[in-house]
């Protein structure tokens, strides 16, 4: 049977504003302006008014994006104590487990990170685990105020289920400006100039790719991109309505694309988190990386690097005009302690002030569409654009273009095939899993 995401409609996206999005990392939780650990329960309390947020935001630049958004709340809401139970891994890795855990056994967090589209909709609200939010959306004006496809990424059954506070791109290729301008070399818009570019590297002593696929989601982000850039938008979406099938010439060419892509990562790519991967980039020990745009916040966070000046970036190879879009939203469970209190934190995490403190830090752009410009740097500023502009697709990796269930196997497939590089095992490991149910 085939299936018809509101994805579909994200093509007419162009003609409207702006917005924004996520990933994880791997470092400790935030600490000084929260209590509670990684992923506790908040303490019970008859005396005061709490709010737990529950993400994976616990390292590079999400971290302080997360900081800049609990001041803003907590400037506005200062009887309302915020309890950070954060829970390091990247993309959610470990999150999501201790998620599935506390709403199997009834103990919801009281408001938490999720995937906008097929993790939200397929998941926890088909699981009848969340409440609707039409009435707060009518109450902040928000209808007009999120693009109308972005409001319906988070809708299903004619309610609303969670607020955006960013979009990410997902189709993004890094670069160490000093490694390229000294060995003359242009940035790859193509895989042809990809392939030229990272021989030529490869010959200088140089790893042209950096790759941390610890956490198994970076094999699946990174092949991603390179199925985008095979396919196309158009037909990178069709695989995710049905339309297209894994076993198409396409997703092969696409596989046999990434096999050749594998040759020229670092050895020791299995040991390594995306942070470590980007410093190889930033370190010059390595040319390029491709992550999503929270790279970006850790470059310049973390690292203290500048934009165009130290690292540069681009569409990866194929993608020009495709924005690959993964948006961080959160919501309200059902039977939570005190769901006023989380409406309180949303109406924050909705508000211009709350979207334009948290994006900057964290690399992304803005849900809303009347987000102030002027407080994005020039790549903020760039992908504000690029949004309005491009062909949009769901990410995989990131949970909007598929079920969990689907995901968990593809991340099986892909990195099974990182060490093995069977094609057609791929092939049919993904067929095997669509089968399944996208």
């Amino acid at each position: 049977m085939k299936k018809s995401p509101v994805w579909l409609t994200l093509t007419l996206l162009g003609s409207l504003a702006l917005s924004a999005c996520s990933s994880g990392s791997t470092s400790a939780p935030a600490g000084d302006e929260a209590t509670g650990g990684e992923g506790t329960a908040p303490p019970a309390s008859t005396d005061s008014k709490q709010v737990e947020i529950f993400s994976w935001w616990t390292g590079a630049g999400e971290e302080a994006g997360l900081k800049a958004l609990i001041q803003v709340f907590k400037d506005k809401q200062p009887s309302i104590e915020v309890i950070n139970a954060a829970v390091a891994g990247g993309a959610g890795t470990n999150a999501k487990a201790v998620l599935a855990s506390r709403m199997q056994g009834g103990d919801p967090p009281w408001t938490f990170q999720v995937h906008g589209g097929s993790e939200l909709n397929s998941g926890w609200v088909a699981a009848g685990k969340m409440e609707p939010l039409n009435e707060l959306y009518e109450a902040e004006g928000w209808n007009d105020k999120f693009p109308q496809d972005l409001i319906d990424l988070v809708s299903s059954d004619g309610s609303i289920w969670s607020v955006p506070v960013n979009i990410h791109r997902g189709n993004v290729l890094w670069y160490n400006k000093k490694v390229f301008d000294d060995n003359g070399l242009t940035v790859p818009t193509t895989f042809d100039e990809f392939f030229a570019a990272a021989d030529a590297l490869k010959a200088k002593g140089i790893t042209p790719l950096a790759l941390g696929d610890k956490e198994p989601w970076a094999a699946t982000h990174l092949f991603e991109t390179v199925l985008l850039g095979t396919l196309g938008a158009d037909g990178y979406r069709q695989l995710w309505t049905g339309d297209l099938s894994f076993d198409d010439p396409k997703v092969k060419e696409a596989l046999e694309t990434f096999k050749r892509m594998l040759t020229y990562v670092n050895e020791d790519h299995a040991a390594r988190n995306w942070q470590d991967a980007s410093q190889l980039v930033s370190s010059g020990e390595a040319a390029m990386n491709v992550m999503g745009d929270w790279a970006k916040g850790y470059f310049t966070g973390d690292l203290k690097l500048e934009v165009g000046v130290d690292f540069g970036y681009a569409p990866t190879p194929g993608t020009d005009g495709s924005f690959m879009v993964i948006t961080d939203t959160f919501g309200l469970p059902t039977g939570v302690k005190d769901p006023e209190s989380v409406k309180e934190f949303l109406k924050v995490l909705g508000s211009v002030e709350g979207q334009d403190a948290f994006n900057p830090e964290k690399g992304s752009i803005p849900a809303r569409i009347d987000a102030d410009v002027e407080k994005y740097d020039v790549y903020g500023k760039e992908t504000i654009e690029d949004f309005k502009n491009s062909a949009l697709t769901p990410s995989l990796a990131h949970g909007s273009a598929a079920s969990e269930g689907f995901l968990t196997q593809a991340n099986q497939v892909i990195n099974i095939f990182v060490t093995g590089g069977d094609v057609e095992q791929a092939v049919q490991g993904l067929k095997s899993a669509a089968s399944q149910g996208l």
